[in-house]
């Protein structure tokens, strides 16, 4: 069963058919490679080519010769990496700097010849409609305002589940502030604050997350971590208070020497120029809007796109849950097992057991999916390494939070009773998440430590073998067929299990 299963899921991955999309931004031109038109899209190339077609567009109206020779050798390149991978369908989408300049159709015309497809020209309000679909895609119930900062625009949208409601494109991109203000981040400032207090709409924004998108916020979420000492370096969903990210860019905005700050390092060369007025525009527009949080996403235009391209049954998959299962069909020893997890571990939050919220429900299912990826890896290591891949595991429709959970939730699956109390993490990572969520995960990496010491990692058998609770005892059933699978190992493990819930423990064999 197990090796037919595999087959299947060799067979999907390859059904999947690759699937390019070529941004073409005012600062950088892009090129990824999705792995497949999938509900959680996994990069599989992504090149990015600073090119600054946006530079002068503000003041002499072009893109530049300079500037349109790195975007065409770029596009020209990409071709040959399309060519060469397989890969047969490509989008290519153009932005703020394109649209707006008087050379820009003469540009998409040799760009499409060198690309060999076409290049889409958005509007501005497409492009905050595509921005807006981004968030949805990489989020779960996105309830708030979302703004993708490019080289020449600023694209607002008010997001309510999958309503794309209020929208607007501002002149507030990084590139046209400096070519429009001389560099002048003072006037950068107040050009920004005019522009954010004429959208009478952004007050919509207050109490609900901001979730920013693009590059130069990007860069400055880089930064902070930095300096901060963050111990989880994913960009998706990693969030701050609003008071804090704005003293944050203040603090950028008024430096005197932006390389003599700390974690400058962490942001290429060619993107520190835009970062002064990248923070300019993200203190005028927090001041403003006052949400309730600032959220970074990596999900936005590109992933947008591929968003509208999704058929609506897949557009409504939970996007954290399609992850995993990806990540459990690629990795684990069964996906078939994975998923009887989910329904196994059910019984210890049923009536009598533990309480449980239905995002912490949420999360539990989804490491179950997760509990077996690490299985190829050395036995000493599979804990470290597990917790490694899933807390920087490209995952939509998760925080940083529910990230270290899913990681700390596998690790304690292959770490065993013997470091139930985490001796070996840092000290950074216990202190990353509530004490409640850190006991879940002992709970569950216990339950999932029972599960796979009785099934052996094999479908069809906890599905057999149902937990339930009666008092003060957690009970296991074994039918008579499975009788020869009881044992020491798997009673002492049954017994940790029964230990994280205050419970004495009995297996019962049944003919």
């Amino acid at each position: 069963m197990a090796l037919r299963e595999n087959l299947l899921n060799a067979e999907r991955v390859a059904q999947l058919e690759p699937i390019g999309i070529v941004d073409i931004g005012s600062n950088s031109v892009r090129f990824v490679i999705y792995d497949g038109l999938t509900r959680a899209p996994t990069p599989l190339y992504n090149e990015k080519v600073l090119c600054g077609l946006g530079r002068t567009v503000a003041s002499t109206g072009k893109l530049g010769d300079e500037s349109v020779s790195c975007a065409i050798a770029a596009l020209t390149r990409f071709h040959a990496i399309a060519r060469n991978l397989g890969v047969k369908t490509i989008r290519a989408i153009a932005t703020a700097a394109v649209r707006e300049a008087a050379d820009g159709p003469a540009f998409i015309s040799v760009g499409q010849q060198k690309l060999g497809a076409r290049i889409e020209v958005l509007s501005g309000e497409k492009e905050a409609m595509l921005a807006a679909n981004g968030i949805v895609m990489g989020f779960v119930a996105a309830n708030g305002v979302a703004g993708d900062i490019g080289g020449g625009s600023l694209e607002l949208i008010d997001i309510s589940g999958d309503s794309l409601n209020d929208a607007t494109t501002l002149p507030l991109g990084g590139l046209r502030l400096i070519d429009t203000t001389n560099a002048n981040v003072e006037k950068a400032l107040d050009f920004a604050g005019e522009k954010l207090d004429g959208v009478k709409w952004l007050k919509q924004g207050r109490g609900r997350p901001f979730y920013a998108v693009g590059g130069t916020w990007r860069s400055l979420a880089k930064m902070y971590m930095e300096q901060a000492d963050y111990p989880l370096r994913v960009m998706h969903g990693f969030s701050l208070p609003t008071e804090t990210a704005i003293e944050f860019c203040e603090t950028i905005v008024k430096a005197k020497k932006l390389t003599a700050l700390p974690g400058v390092d962490e942001v290429s060369k060619a993107r520190r120029d835009v970062l002064p007025f990248g923070a300019a525009v993200l203190m005028q527009l927090l001041k403003r809007m006052e949400p309730s949080e600032l959220v970074f996403s990596v999900f936005g235009v590109r992933e947008g796109l591929l968003y509208t391209m999704l058929p609506e049954s897949e557009r409504h998959r939970d996007p954290l849950m399609s992850s995993c299962e990806s990540f459990a069909r690629l990795r684990s020893r069964s996906v078939q097992h994975a998923f009887e997890l989910c329904k196994w571990t059910d019984a210890l939050f049923a009536p009598g057991g533990l309480e449980e919220t239905p995002q912490e429900r949420r999360l539990r299912h989804a490491a179950c999916l997760l509990s077996d990826i690490g299985w190829r890896a050395h036995p000493d290591y599979r804990g470290e390494q597990s917790l490694n891949i899933i807390a920087h595991a490209s995952l939509g429709g998760v925080d940083h939070a529910g990230r270290m959970f899913l990681g700390l939730t596998a690790y304690f699956r292959h770490a065993g009773a013997s470091e139930a109390k985490g001796e070996h993490l840092s000290e950074r990572i216990k202190s990353f998440i509530p004490k409640r969520s850190m006991d879940r995960a002992r709970l569950i990496g216990a339950a999932v430590r029972a599960a796979h010491m009785l099934s052996i990692g094999l479908p069809g058998v906890i599905d057999m073998t149902p937990l339930s609770i009666e008092g003060d005892t957690l009970v296991l059933k074994i039918p008579e067929v499975f009788a020869d699978l009881d044992g020491e190992r798997l009673r002492r493990r049954f017994g940790v299990l029964a230990g994280q819930l205050e419970k004495k423990s009995e297996i019962r064999i049944r003919g």
